[in-house]
């Protein structure tokens, strides 16, 4: 009896790129390293991929293997392919590589101030890519790059045609470089760390930008980060990486429901956990400001005359006492960083600044030498703040040298020890230079640099906002822990709201230099009463994507 024929399974369309077995090897002084070893996965046309892992696993060496951007010859393939519609990069002539980057695959880096030339216009850079890969030029050009303006959300794209990156936010710079990925109309984008460094409305927005982009264009998306509260709404499918491998793989719900490496568990584990110790109104003051104004003067025409003022800190009120946190959150721009060098005697403010109950503000300069042991700061960027040419000994030492110029060397180098221990760090590691240190133990070699001088105030400059999420929830328990033990208050300026909860028993929501809202960290958090505040709020905890209120792009 004959069978009767049934219909084919309909077959599933071939991914737009597929890598397959990736192997990148690192050749110096004659030694070589595997950093990717083995990577597989695939993306389809409209799909999302995050590749997600902290930092050294291998994750943005992956993505850079793609386009071959790599610095050739000390990086090499001693294994696998690269296939973007059935062509294998890898192995792709230097005439067809230009053909795909730039134009059918397209790349966002984290940094977009690095990546944007800073001495040429917004106009001038859009319209360099379409005029290499599309020839377009003059009012053509123009015309396209104010539509690609418009589509990533700038507002009044006529007048920022003219505005170098530097006159631009971090948000508007991040969406200039969203416009250049996408004037050719990409089949695959990459996006690198994208949203890392900007303020969680902003990137809330960007997020919200990247998929209505990728919905209209049916765009591959390759995101790479180490933030998984990102991934969770962006991705369709999650490759983990560790140590250069992908240790586990599968659809975004699968992964966060159901976590099977160890790893990848460590990872949606890794959220600063915890409460900062109870706040005493009977501490005493440690440094408090009252009234404190910074206004940077507007000067225009020929004679240079100051016709307005850029009110950067606009009469704000702040008190921080002993063993406690005052957190300062608000988007860029919003005034948090100049108001706590204002109070550091770093810039010129107006206002009353007392620290241990002695005015500080009208004392000269060299009379603030006395005041500078007790008050100390630690940077943003571990990587910048550390002079490359020291070693680690020499660079916690040096405040010793100048505020207690009567210890010892062997007295220093027991301080050095002391303070590295302190913050977790094996003291014989003191004589290395910072770059053979990853970036959490660097900013624990700044932290131990403000520690070794016993100081009594700390201001706490976004000290996480560069490092992985496991390593911030290391930082925030060695801060809390030091807090503790040494009566220390903390001035903790961030956008990361997250790190701010376990920190801080006082917030203050600022923007465009005033406060919005202040109070207890819980009532701030638990029930934000402005629109600011709740904007803020629900960007940080839940990454909405909707338009926040009276949110600047």
């Amino acid at each position: 009896m004959s069978q009767i024929a049934q219909p084919a399974a309909p077959t599933k369309a071939p991914p737009l790129l597929d890598v397959r077995d990736l192997k990148v090897a690192f050749h110096q002084n004659g030694e070589t390293s595997l950093a990717v070893k083995g990577v597989s996965f695939a993306i389809h046309k409209g799909e999302t991929v995050a590749l997600v892992g902290e930092s050294g696993s291998g994750k943005s060496v992956s993505a850079l293997s793609i386009l071959k951007l790599l610095p050739y010859p000390s990086a090499s393939h001693p294994g696998g392919a690269v296939l973007f519609d059935g062509t294998d990069l890898i192995g792709a002539e230097d005439k067809a590589l230009r053909a795909v980057r730039g134009n059918k695959i397209t790349m966002i880096f984290q940094e977009p101030m690095s990546s944007l030339n800073p001495l040429h216009t917004i106009e001038r850079q859009i319209g360099e890519v379409m005029q290499i890969h599309r020839g377009l030029s003059g009012k053509a050009a123009r015309e396209r790059t104010l539509e690609l303006l418009a589509q990533v959300g700038i507002r009044e794209p006529e007048k920022r045609l003219g505005s170098y990156p530097h006159q631009l936010s971090g948000g508007q710079r991040q969406r200039v470089m969203i416009a250049m990925a996408l004037a050719n109309e990409p089949e695959l984008l990459i996006a690198d760390e994208p949203t890392t460094a900007l303020d969680v409305t902003v990137q809330a927005q960007i997020l919200e930008l990247l998929k209505r982009l990728q919905a209209e264009r049916d765009m591959g998306l390759l995101f790479i980060t180490h933030d998984l509260g990102i991934v969770r709404r962006i991705a369709d499918r999650v490759c983990v990486m560790y140590r250069g491998e992908i240790v586990e793989t599968g659809p975004t719900a699968d992964i966060f429901a159901n976590p099977q490496h160890n790893y990848t568990k460590h990872l949606l584990a890794a959220e600063p956990k915890g409460r900062p110790p109870a706040a005493n109104g009977n501490a005493p003051l440690v440094m408090e400001g009252r009234d404190v104004k910074v206004w940077f003067p507007v000067r225009t025409g020929l004679l240079r005359r100051v016709t307005d003022h850029v009110k950067a800190v606009d009469g704000i009120d702040v008190a921080v006492r002993a063993g406690q946190t005052v957190g300062v959150v608000g988007e860029s721009g919003s005034g948090k960083t100049t108001l706590g060098l204002a109070l550091c005697r770093m810039i010129a403010s107006k206002g009353e600044i007392c620290f241990d109950g002695q005015r500080i503000d009208d004392q000269p300069t060299r009379a603030m030498r006395d005041y500078r042991d007790r008050i100390q700061i630690v940077f943003q960027d571990p990587y910048g703040s550390l002079s490359p040419r020291m070693p680690i000994a020499d660079i916690v030492a040096e405040g010793l040298q100048v505020h207690q110029r009567g210890l010892s060397a062997a007295e220093r180098d027991a301080r050095v020890v002391s303070a590295l221990e302190e913050v977790g760090l094996d003291p014989a590691t003191r004589f290395r230079y910072p770059h053979e240190f990853s970036g959490g133990q660097r900013q624990r070699i700044a932290i131990a640099r403000a520690m070794v001088l016993n100081p009594r105030f700390v201001m706490l400059d976004e000290p996480t906002s560069a490092l992985d999420m496991s390593v911030q929830a290391q930082v925030v328990d060695l801060l809390r822990d030091l807090q503790r033990r040494h009566d220390l208050a903390y001035l903790f300026i961030s956008h990361d709201l997250k790190v701010v909860r376990a920190l801080a028993n006082e917030v203050i929501v600022m923007r465009a230099g005033q406060v919005v809202e202040r109070g207890p960290a819980e009532e701030i958090f638990e029930r934000p009463k402005t629109d600011y505040t709740k904007a803020l709020m629900a960007a940080a905890f839940r990454i909405e994507t909707t338009a926040t209120a009276g949110v600047s792009q």
